[in-house]
């Protein structure tokens, strides 16, 4: 059930690319003028979950329109920051996003589950009466994404996993590479933050600043982005991060990739950057094991639409296109 949705207009400029490196084709410029000043409604309201839990969404553009995207944001434990994504493909079609139970504006205080995570996410798309999504997973969320599919692939139109599932022995060289990028000083304040019983707020804040920063590909920035993100991705939830994650290690989706490579629809892609310090390979690999195209973002770490918006707008757009012209056929069939 959906609780008291308030709409507003939002002015965004979502402007469709120019050519992206490495393109072979350019946007038509009359597209582009038609796109780039366009007033988008964003609506917000509460769904009331079947055990009383209340998780906040909000949605961008014409939520009569289907089909409906469905931006997964990663932590867990994080609350959503896809804010700057939802704005690419709002005129192409309607973007829903939401605060995971126990995160952001959906508190909420209980055992974290997969199960609870998919049941939440298949209750959500009851309340905004969207029958299958196009889910697009980022970090965790391209995991979530992943574990629905598996549970319910009826109601996955199409599914585009951004920066993850990482599956193997992909931790060995996440570890290596961050230790590569940060000096000693940092490495052993890090630690420190870390093994504290307990933090103060501006402890906490250097803790997720120096966590953060080697996950993008210019340090100086990335730096920036951190400390930006430690303000406001906050509070981390370390509860459901800690739950879950043993969840993983009990139950990897690495033994479930032929199953999944079964079930997943027929447009689905992965797409990660060629600098994030989770190996790449480690998404090769899985591209290889599920039969999937994979972008590399060049120059770009685990956030690669903070440091080439263009390219990760013009891939995002494709394929939300793609999904919808999908679609179209379809209802000619």
């Amino acid at each position: 059930m959906v609780n008291a949705p308030r709409t507003r207009p939002s002015r965004c400029s979502p402007h469709l690319p120019t050519m992206s490196p490495g393109s072979s084709s350019a946007q038509d410029p009359r597209s582009r003028c038609r796109f780039s000043e366009m007033t988008l409604t964003e609506t917000q309201g509460l769904a009331s979950m079947t055990d009383g839990a209340q998780i906040r969404w909000r949605a961008l553009g014409d939520t009569s329109r289907r089909p409906a995207v469905v931006m997964l944001h990663g932590g867990p434990g994080l609350p959503d920051y896809l804010d700057g994504l939802a704005p690419m493909v709002a005129d192409l079609a309607p973007v829903y996003r939401y605060d995971q139970r126990g995160t952001g504006r959906s508190p909420w205080r209980g055992r974290h589950s997969f199960a609870r995570h998919l049941d939440d996410l298949a209750e959500v798309l009851d309340a905004w009466y969207v029958s299958e999504a196009v889910l697009i997973g980022h970090s965790y969320g391209s995991t979530l994404a992943s574990r629905f599919c598996l549970r319910h692939s009826d109601r996955v139109a199409a599914m585009l996993l951004m920066c993850g599932p990482f599956v193997g022995d992909w931790r060995i060289g996440d570890r290596a590479e961050r230790a590569r990028r940060m000096t000693a000083a940092q490495q052993e304040r890090l630690r420190e933050l870390e093994e504290a019983p307990h933090r103060t707020d501006e402890q906490e804040a250097e803790l997720l600043t120096l966590a953060w920063f080697t996950d993008h590909a210019d340090p100086e920035r990335g730096w920036h982005w951190a400390a930006q993100g430690a303000r406001h991705r906050r509070p981390v939830n370390w509860t459901m991060n800690s739950e879950l994650g043993k969840e993983g290690r009990v139950d990897p989706l690495d033994e479930h990739l032929a199953e999944l490579r079964a079930c997943m629809p027929a447009r689905a892609e992965l797409l990660g950057g060629a600098n994030d310090p989770r190996p790449i390979s480690a998404l090769e690999s899985l591209a290889l094991r599920l039969d999937l195209p994979l972008t590399r973002i060049e120059d770009a770490g685990h956030e690669p639409w903070l440091e080439q918006p263009d390219v990760v707008r013009a891939h995002l757009r494709r394929f939300v296109q793609g999904a919808v012209s999908d679609r179209d056929d379809s209802s000619w069939l």
